[in-house]
């Protein structure tokens, strides 16, 4: 029998941020990072909160380890072509946020970003990506830049690049194995939103039992429907405007008859999305999750 369990995009920004859920999430982001981690606490503030697509799809994590580790954690649904740019926005915000006006460089926290995307981003084969920086010699590519020794003393770290941001990127949609580690098991539950009998990764048994789709409160268990149908007439309205746009834009014309089809057909959609979304009565909150709108944006509509 199926389980019936809240998708993890959506408990990240309910569930997962309660102290007694910490759980979950430690047990993800142990399995992803390798090694035994704890949330002390998920940073909050008006800076890293912009606009409402941040306050929805994205969590800043403080990480309890040797180093005070800072993780930002973000899900996206729909596709955007300027993803990448995205992620390194997000990371320079983070660090410069969370450094002191007058503090030494050398405060500056080491930045894990986690993207969750389903929707394909960039090309490749693999389902999940590791990016860090390296400084390599121009004449002698094997030769990499080390810190020295007084600087490993400081630092506690074996390479230059260490001090720097890493990234992962989890496409989960392009995940289409049998899971047979347990990193694969939440790639699963990630894509799936279920959970196997016999998955043991850390934070997954956890997660069984506390994202039950039952266990919410009527209210909580309202909103969740709400926003996984808004969701999914979103993916469908953009699909369909693609299409539209696309075959008005070949009649018109294959170069700029096109371009501009697509985009007005998308723009369109969008508007009729807004208007309908607003006659169901759904929070703006939501509206601006599901279109990627600004308040004002549509306000306008």
């Amino acid at each position: 029998m199926k389980e019936n369990l809240i998708r993890f995009d959506w408990a990240m920004k309910r569930l997962l941020r309660d102290k007694s859920n910490y759980v979950v999430l430690e047990g993800f982001l142990s399995t992803l990072l390798g090694e035994d981690l704890h949330i002390k606490r998920f940073l909050e503030s008006e800076a890293n909160q912009s606009d409402a697509t941040d306050k929805f799809n994205r969590a800043d994590i403080l990480v309890e380890d040797a180093q005070g580790r800072l993780l930002i954690v973000e899900v996206q649904n729909n596709r955007e072509l300027d993803y990448f740019h995205r992620m390194l926005y997000g990371v320079s915000k983070t660090i410069s946020e969370y450094i002191n006006l007058g503090d030494d460089y050398d405060k500056v926290r080491k930045v894990y970003s986690i993207n969750i995307v389903y929707f394909d981003l960039g090309q490749g084969e693999d389902y999940i990506y590791h990016g860090k920086t390296e400084f390599r010699g121009l004449h002698n590519p094997h030769d990499i830049l080390k810190l020295s020794v007084r600087q490993r003393e400081m630092f506690v770290g074996k390479e230059a690049g260490d001090i720097f941001p890493e990234y992962y990127v989890l496409r989960v949609n392009d995940f289409d194995k049998v899971a047979k580690t347990p990193l694969d098991e939440w790639v699963q539950f990630l894509k799936t939103g279920e959970i196997d009998s016999t998955a043991t990764a850390k934070g997954l048994p956890e997660a069984r039992e506390r994202l039950r789709v039952d266990s919410l409160p009527k209210a909580e268990k309202q909103a969740y429907f709400r926003d996984m149908e808004a969701i999914r007439y979103q993916r469908s309205v953009i699909k369909t405007g693609w299409y539209e746009g696309r075959a008005d834009g070949l009649a018109e014309g294959r170069a700029e008859g096109r371009a501009e089809g697509i985009a007005e057909g998308k723009k369109e959609n969008t508007r009729e999305t807004v208007r309908r979304m607003k006659a169901l009565g759904l929070p703006m909150e939501t509206i601006a999750q599901v279109t990627q709108l600004s308040f004002q944006d549509i306000e306008k509509m």
